[in-house]
């Protein structure tokens, strides 16, 4: 599918269910939501619409029992199996690749449906093929980490003037080293010096902004993990205090006085992924829906921050198509 992007100026093993097995099942369908992250009211409501598209409305005919790691990423086995328990219809996993490999492991006949933002869900063995996943899994793969260089090149355009870049990274997120690996690569391309400070939890946040400025860090870029979409609110405020340029890899950041991110629509993400629930809950199986692969993307761009920062937003910027 044709890529399609967008920017914004903000002012502010087989399973054997069947069609008659599902039908005998009770009226309220309970539907296991796994998340690695803490709850987000704006996914939430996405993935919603889409069971809605098919008319399933929670509190009405289907109930979701949410599991959230809050960025524990050793939690989701656990919590993983307590769904398995619970005897769900259906698993949504959410956040990289680890709630929806944890969901595989805990069960091979529940249907899982994932959204995953890290890397090719083939290579990551949740699925055999992208067209035909096979087995008990499918669903949306949202592109993020693969991004990296763009949204690296991106602060580069709109920060030509800094030379050291601070990247906030997790070591525990699965696809850390992989990102790293792409920005040495970018910064080598443009000539800049990358500084690395880690943060496994909102309590080493401080400690990690204070690394990179004793490493004279001029810009920030936070790497894609769903454990800092959880701490959106404290790492702008740091990025802020230091005023420092930073770019994200989802809109939140942007809401709370991010300056930039760019990234795949994460709320057409939980829609479609709404919408294959649905359809599961009414018949259809994982292994014959192909995994659906994000074509839409989005460039925010926090004016309010920029000015505050005197930065010029450069005209090739502006030039992209807006939404």
């Amino acid at each position: 599918m044709r890529r399609r992007e967008f920017i914004t100026l903000l002012g502010g093993a087989a399973a054997s269910w069947s069609v008659e097995a599902l039908a005998q099942q009770p009226t309220r369908r309970v539907i296991g939501f796994l998340g690695s992250f803490s709850p987000n009211a704006r996914f939430a409501a996405a993935f919603k619409e889409g069971l809605k598209e098919l008319r399933f409305i929670e509190g009405q005919n289907v109930t979701i029992e949410y599991r959230y790691a809050g960025g524990q990423y050793d939690q989701l086995p656990a919590l993983a199996g307590d769904l398995v328990h619970q005897a769900v219809a259906v698993i949504f996993a959410t956040g990289s690749n680890a709630p929806a490999l944890a969901a595989k492991a805990a069960t091979s006949t529940i249907p899982i449906v994932f959204a995953s933002g890290g890397g090719d869900p083939v290579k990551a063995g949740l699925v055999a093929s992208i067209n035909r996943p096979g087995g008990n899994l499918t669903g949306i793969s949202i592109t993020t980490t693969t991004l990296t260089r763009k949204r690296f090149e991106l602060l580069h355009q709109l920060s030509p003037q800094a030379k050291i870049i601070g990247v906030l990274v997790n070591p525990n997120y699965p696809d850390s080293e992989v990102q790293l690996r792409e920005l040495h690569e970018a910064a080598w391309l443009t000539k800049e010096t990358i500084v690395i400070a880690e943060a496994r939890s909102e309590a080493e946040l401080d400690h990690a902004f204070t690394a990179l400025i004793q490493q004279r860090a001029d810009a920030q870029f936070t790497a894609n993990d769903p454990l800092f979409i959880s701490l959106r609110n404290q790492i702008v405020r740091l990025a802020a205090r230091h005023a420092m340029p930073a770019t994200y890899h989802a809109r939140d950041f942007c809401t709370v006085g991010g300056l930039m991110s760019y990234g795949a629509d994460f709320v057409e993400g939980y829609r479609q992924s709404g919408n294959y629930v649905g359809r599961i809950l009414k018949g259809e199986r994982p292994a014959d829906l192909p995994v659906i692969q994000s074509a839409k993307f989005e460039l925010v761009i926090n004016l309010n921050t920029a000015r505050a920062l005197r930065l010029d937003l450069p005209p090739q910027l502006l030039a992209l198509p807006t939404r």
